[in-house]
């Protein structure tokens, strides 16, 4: 699915500057950046984060059969990083071999290209992550 100019332009905070908030009543870090802190409801007070980029494997899978728009890319590693200021997100591992992600294994956000709406269409930027040797 392609997504619209728009809907790019306002992912940019989260997608170039992995930009969430954090709960000042509970201290729980959320990214993608919400509204009302899921723990703390209508109590917590939430305020925005610039995470570090830097964090851990917490799980991975190898994608073979990946959705539109990602045929170029097969076979990738999709995994979930936990920050060093803990919130959870998904993201591809890159200039990796799927022999060296493990779980617990240090990586770093990275800025690349995501996917590029061809012919001459936009080219949506954001980040990955790499092993940390």
């Amino acid at each position: 699915m392609r997504e619209s100019i728009p809907l790019t332009w306002r992912r940019i905070p989260e997608r170039y500057k992995l930009i969430g908030v954090k709960c000042e009543t509970c201290t729980t870090t959320y990214f993608p950046e919400r509204p009302v802190c899921p723990k703390c409801r209508r109590k917590g007070k939430l305020v925005p984060i610039q995470f570090s980029g830097k964090g851990k494997v917490y799980s991975y899978t190898e994608i073979s059969a990946p959705p539109e728009g990602f045929e170029d890319q097969i076979p990738y590693i999709l995994a979930v990083i936990e920050l060093d200021e803990g919130a959870k997100l998904t993201a591809q591992i890159v200039d990796a071999n799927k022999e060296d992600v493990k779980i617990g294994v240090r990586v770093e956000k990275v800025f690349r290209v995501i996917q590029r709406d061809d012919p001459e269409g936009l080219i949506h930027y954001g980040f990955k992550f790499k092993l940390v040797e």
